[in-house]
């Protein structure tokens, strides 16, 4: 069985190397993670006065990442922080008391062309992440850092970089050994 996996994809760039990275993830473990990205590109700006008359897009985007068994933040690096766009996006999943990803294992990966490959971005998205409303069940202890990303992919934008190759496939070894304990403990 594999994991049904909603990569929320933390760019609105059509470049976005952090998309690369989901769709190379997506086909070299499509045996264990069912990977699907899910783009913030159309995500209505997040207003309580939206709040009771929920925007068609931003319940399209709601719905697609609850019908999930897991969730994986694809995170690039904006000025330090996470985009604005993601923080939009995450800012509706924590409202409307339907609690889209509490309790949800979930895991983030983030590269940049800097060589801290956006690790700024990922404490601030952990830190807004364990908002009781939101508090997705995070794999600890395999941050994915890809730093200078534009040079390990070759010119189809395909991941080429060993390493990173041999670090991600144990990240997501880790991730669906984490995933079938949690699945274990719950069914318990």
């Amino acid at each position: 069985m594999t994991i049904k996996v909603k990569a929320i994809i933390g760019s609105t760039s059509s470049t976005s190397f952090n998309l690369k990275l989901v769709e190379f993830m997506k086909n070299r473990y499509a045996d264990q993670l069912d990977i699907t990205p899910v783009f913030i590109n159309d995500v209505e700006m997040f207003s309580v006065d939206l709040e009771n008359a929920v925007p068609a897009n931003v319940k399209s985007f709601k719905d697609n990442v609850k019908d999930s068994d897991a969730v994986l933040f694809a995170v690039p690096e904006y000025n330090f922080s996470i985009p604005g766009a993601l923080k939009n996006a995450v800012d509706w999943l924590s409202r409307g008391g339907d609690f889209t990803i509490k309790d949800k294992p979930a895991f983030i990966i983030g590269s940049s062309m800097g060589a801290l490959g956006s690790v700024r971005a990922q404490i601030h998205l952990r830190e807004i992440l364990s908002n009781p409303a939101l508090a997705p069940v995070l794999l600890p202890g395999n941050e994915v850092y890809i730093g200078s990303i534009h040079e390990k992919l070759n010119e189809e934008g395909e991941l080429i970089d060993q390493g990173t190759i041999a670090f991600l496939d144990q990240v997501v070894e880790n991730f669906v050994e984490f995933y079938n304990k949690n699945k274990a403990a719950v069914l318990v």
